[in-house]
């Protein structure tokens, strides 16, 4: 079975659709949340991302875009674009993400569970392998999918020792590839990183792909019309930060 990892689209079209052109061939997709928020695109990615399969977990800004969620804990910038977008969805998106499901779920049995935040707190944001610790060694599941910080990268320990995974490329501009080989008995939380507003000062669209046959998560960065999605979005009256961001991946 392989599974494409998406997570954190932030209603970027253009970055999804370059995402969805590039993967590799697989047989399901697993969204790790933050379908909305930020982008311009909040209905077109909606739409696009409901016919790729039914493994969703929300994210808080599917929530706060949906009513769920006070955006009392919101920056500014985060606060004016999820109102924005309260506005423009339709009434039918709204329900959608409503229903989406809170993490983490087990999609694929008893090894693997997908989570926007933590598998103890959908909130919580992973940064450190302090972060990292208590949730990894409470997860009833060895193999865990996380999104949120957007981050592409994780966390693994053996038991004994902890470390830190760094997906590493052999360029920033093109498509390329960072294979992260799953060991027996150790423990993984993994972050496919964010399709539509990297920040790991890296512009191109993150996502990974899960290979359960031959034990391997294969980390990918896409580039994609950054600037088109710029454009949307100050067309749209949103924040420029939203805009100018997109250019550095951060």
């Amino acid at each position: 079975m392989r599974a494409l990892l998406i997570s954190d689209i932030h209603a970027n079209i253009d970055a999804l659709e370059a995402v969805l052109d590039a993967a590799p061939e697989h047989d399901l997709v697993w969204n790790l949340g933050d379908v909305v928020g930020y982008g311009a695109a909040p209905n077109e990615v909606i739409e696009r991302v409901r016919g790729l399969g039914e493994t969703f977990v929300r994210g808080n800004h599917d929530r706060a875009c949906s009513g769920q969620l006070s955006l009392e804990d919101f920056n500014p910038v985060a606060s004016r674009a999820a109102r924005w977008t309260r506005q423009v969805l339709t009434p039918e998106h709204v329900d959608w993400l409503q229903h989406m499901a809170r993490g983490p779920v087990t999609p694929d049995g008893p090894q693997v569970s997908c989570m926007h935040g933590s598998y103890l707190d959908e909130d919580e944001y992973l940064l450190s392998v302090r972060d990292a610790r208590l949730p990894l060694k409470q997860a009833e599941t060895r193999i865990n999918f996380f999104g949120h910080t957007h981050l592409q990268g994780g966390f693994a320990t053996n038991g004994e020792d902890w470390f830190k995974l760094d997906p590493v490329y052999s360029n920033d501009e093109e498509a390329d590839v960072s294979e992260l080989v799953l060991v027996p008995g150790a423990r993984y939380l993994i972050n496919p990183g964010s399709v539509g507003q990297p920040r790991d000062n890296d512009r191109r669209a993150a996502y990974a792909l899960y290979d359960d046959q031959r034990m391997v998560v294969e980390f990918r960065r896409e580039p994609y019309d950054f600037r088109l999605a710029q454009m949307r979005i100050m067309r749209a009256g949103l924040p420029d930060q939203l805009a100018m961001r997109l250019s550095y991946g951060r």
